[in-house]
């Protein structure tokens, strides 16, 4: 990790190994990965294609999808949207040859790769990227020069809205251990996800907003199913160096299928603005 650049990644390069998504943690070939990343599509596709609708995604656009995932922004993006082109942007592009189409291009890119030179875009999506890569806020600059005049950027990574009142429930000692094991393996950072409208005021866009959205966490949705699937996934991590022991992981595994299950998950934090 590198040191500090600004707000967005103070602190970023401490107490971390350096490790990156995809290859020390949440590898895409191992076994129901792509499971675990379709359920979060789940949850949140449906608000994303709402906001993108809403900011103009259509016939006529280059858009690029960062950290395409399994492709349902991108299909969505040529299915339903209609616009012009998608390029797909991973490190992994296995999961999207399926996809790729006249309009539909996957390309195998490492967005952090200085040398990367995509072209300009009249739509920009980046959804749970930024808070894995320690130059995120640099990154965001680099997003929004790609932009065509015009343009929009829309950035989305998640939040936490812990109760306060609570903090040696299993759920929570969980929750916290998780954040803790994601920033000291791969460097994951949700710190300055609320302060995404500012930056992109920074880099000079208008008509900069922002919206909050939690999905319900019930028992057996696809939004407790998706963490039982990152808890299970990081149990070494977790179990590691007294961060928790086993029965509580096993409690919190336990609680969220659980009728009884009564949280406020964490959620997506939204922003977006458009080039002048």
């Amino acid at each position: 990790m590198t040191a500090p650049q600004s707000q967005g990644e103070a602190g970023a390069g401490v107490g971390v190994t350096g490790g990156r998504y995809g290859e020390d943690l949440f590898e895409p070939e191992l076994p129901g990965e792509a499971d675990r990343i379709d359920a979060a599509a789940l949850v949140y596709d449906p608000v994303t294609f709402r906001r993108l609708r809403a900011l103009g995604a259509g016939p006529g656009m280059r858009c690029l999808e960062v950290g395409a995932g399994t492709g349902t922004v991108a299909r969505w993006l040529v299915e339903e949207a209609d616009v012009d082109e998608v390029v797909a942007l991973d490190r992994d592009t296995s999961a999207l040859a399926h996809l790729e189409g006249p309009r539909l291009r996957a390309l195998a890119a490492d967005l952090t790769d200085e040398g990367l030179r995509p072209g300009g875009f009249d739509l920009i999506h980046a959804r749970f990227v930024l808070m894995h890569l320690p130059t995120r806020r640099r990154l965001i600059s680099r997003l929004a020069g790609w932009l065509n005049p015009g343009g929009r950027l829309v950035l989305g990574d998640a939040v936490d809205v812990p109760n306060v009142l609570d903090d040696s429930s299993a759920y929570r000692r969980t929750m916290d251990a998780m954040w803790r094991a994601l920033r000291e393996t791969i460097g994951t950072d949700i710190s300055s996800v609320p302060a995404y409208p500012h930056f992109l005021r920074e880099e000079g866009l208008r008509e900069v907003a922002a919206e909050l959205y939690c999905p319900p966490l019930v028992a057996g949705g696809p939004a407790a199913r998706f963490w039982s699937q990152t808890w299970s996934r990081m149990r070494p991590e977790l179990e590691r160096a007294g961060r928790d022991h086993a029965d509580a992981l096993d409690e919190a595994l336990a609680y969220l299928a659980a009728p009884e299950l009564a949280e406020l998950g964490p959620g997506m934090a939204m922003a977006w603005g458009t080039r002048r």
